[in-house]
């Protein structure tokens, strides 16, 4: 399944969370099927949506907050994992959409197929971490994983590639900053 297909599966369990989503093409994607104030594109630092993520669920332990990560910026932080897994926030929900390749930059290979990340995920301590890999696993997948208690990781394995002359997230940084700001403040 193409990662753009996981995000139009994905988008409609999002409503009314927050969500970080990580640098690259999984945030252009996400920001081409539906923008919400109640996402947070990062635009640069790569790697850090997860550390993000879990300062926001710490902070408002009352809003599900959802990190949409790609394997190549989780493993460019990788002791983000034992970090959530520590602090255990039940409100974080972790999506990886692994490709195998750092896309963005013209799909170098990751090492994701051979480190499965969703057992580092396990090992580390997430109350639950799987994977699926077709899109009605996804589906399946998606019904309760919303739902559980987290720590918790769903990994979707999906194809290298992505959408043609795609846009970049239009929003200007500090005006993103301060949409979700605003958002994350609403109970």
């Amino acid at each position: 399944m193409k990662r753009v297909d996981a995000i139009r599966a994905l988008a409609p369990h999002l409503a009314g969370r927050l969500v970080v989503s990580c640098n690259g093409m999984a945030s252009r994607e996400l920001y081409t099927v539906g923008d919400r104030p109640e996402h947070f594109y990062m635009i640069g630092s790569m790697g850090l949506a997860s550390s993000i993520g879990l300062g926001l669920a710490l902070r408002r332990p009352g809003r599900s907050v959802v990190v949409l990560d790609g394997d190549g910026n989780l493993l460019m932080n990788l002791g983000t994992l034992a970090n959530v897994a520590e602090r255990a926030p039940a409100n974080y929900h972790h999506v990886v959409l692994d490709n195998g390749v750092h896309d963005s930059t013209g799909a170098q290979k990751t090492v994701s197929r051979a480190v499965p990340l969703e057992r580092v995920a396990a090992a580390a301590g997430y109350r639950s971490a799987s994977r699926v890999g077709t899109p009605e696993d996804l589906d399946r997948a998606l019904a309760g994983f919303f739902a559980a208690r987290g720590p918790a990781l769903l990994l979707v394995e999906v194809e290298p590639g992505s959408i043609h002359g795609i846009a970049r997230v239009e929003i200007e940084p500090p005006d993103l900053a301060r949409r979700f700001r605003s958002a994350a403040a609403t109970p």
